[in-house]
């Protein structure tokens, strides 16, 4: 009887795939350590005319293993096969994770998943990469295991990130407590680009339109999806048409008595039709708390301050600054 993960041509590989240089692990945010990680895999791949893949998984380990301390994502749905993609990887690999796969020992998915399935020849991870059973893993018995196996092992170290203070590694843990507390700064900085949501456009209720401030709505946000906190904000939305600026709301519509957390975004100097586009949403800048109007005049007056309030951040980025 076939493994679960069963032989290389199930993998997505082309067949005449000749090895893989690959990393693995959930890489949830892909922050600026994380893209040195990718951007090696590429460059390695590349250099030995292998094929390119990280072997991430879904969903999340600790889901899994450890409910209660399974952190919010930075990254759900098609969020992280985009950044991916920019990276120079050239296959992306998601594996259904499960009490079956957390149950592995380092070896065996080294063995069965890595080199069977995915025909890996090198390894490329960070310094501080845990895996197997219990995180049992590390870069030594990675090391170990290649000297073993015959297969080179390459460990990155970490890219330091300051923010005034002593140089540090980017983290993902700093990264959602900067989202969680709507410090974009240091997210995007930690990030190495701007923190964003993607989503597919749908109807909404037109009210924007009826305010003279026409929405594109992607409905509420996905479960798992760390979001800044509620409010208005600056955003560049990136649209099969090309990018716009625009403002957002993300949360609830008071004003109208709607308690549903949604994502709704007014596009400035753009008069085109998206419904069922995939679009992506970067956080520029956050401009002012939710907060209920007397009336929908009120809130189309606000909406006008708003505006010019958002037109001035993105004039900041366009800038340079």
């Amino acid at each position: 009887m076939r493994d679960r993960f069963q032989a290389w041509e199930d993998s997505g590989l082309p067949p005449d795939t000749p090895g893989t240089v690959l990393t693995v692990g959930t890489f949830d945010g892909i922050h600026r350590g994380h893209l040195d990680i990718l951007r090696t895999v590429a460059g390695r791949a590349d250099a030995s005319g292998l094929r390119s893949v990280l072997v991430t998984f879904d969903p999340h380990p600790l889901e899994v293993v450890n409910p209660p301390a399974a952190p919010p994502l930075l990254t759900v749905g098609v969020e992280k096969s985009e950044i991916v993609a920019e990276s120079g990887v050239a296959f992306l690999a998601v594996l259904p994770f499960d009490r079956q796969l957390a149950a592995y020992s380092a070896p065996q998915f080294v063995d069965e998943v890595l080199r069977q399935r995915f025909l890996m020849k090198e390894l490329v991870i960070g310094y501080d990469h845990g895996f197997g059973r219990g995180r049992e893993g590390n870069v030594n018995t990675l090391r170990a295991l290649g000297r073993e196996r015959g297969f080179l092992v390459h460990v990155i170290p970490p890219v330091s990130v300051s923010d005034g203070g002593s140089p540090r590694p980017a983290s993902s843990t700093l990264i959602r407590r900067a989202v969680a507390g709507g410090d974009l700064e240091t997210a995007a900085r930690e990030l190495g680009r701007r923190y964003s949501v993607t989503g597919t456009v749908r109807p909404g209720e037109s009210r924007g339109r009826l305010l003279g401030f026409p929405t594109i709505n992607l409905g509420s946000p996905h479960p798992r999806k760390l979001l800044p906190p509620e409010g208005v904000y600056a955003v560049l939305v990136h649209t099969p048409r090309g990018p716009f600026g625009g403002m957002m709301n993300l949360g609830t519509r008071p004003t109208f008595g709607d308690t549903t957390v949604t994502l709704e975004a007014h596009l400035f100097d753009a008069d085109i039709e998206l419904y069922g586009a995939t679009v992506k949403m970067e956080f520029v800048a956050r401009l002012r708390d939710i907060r209920r109007f007397p009336s929908p005049d009120a809130l189309a007056a606000q909406l006008h301050t708003d505006e010019s309030h958002a037109r001035r951040a993105l004039t900041h980025i366009a800038a340079g600054h």
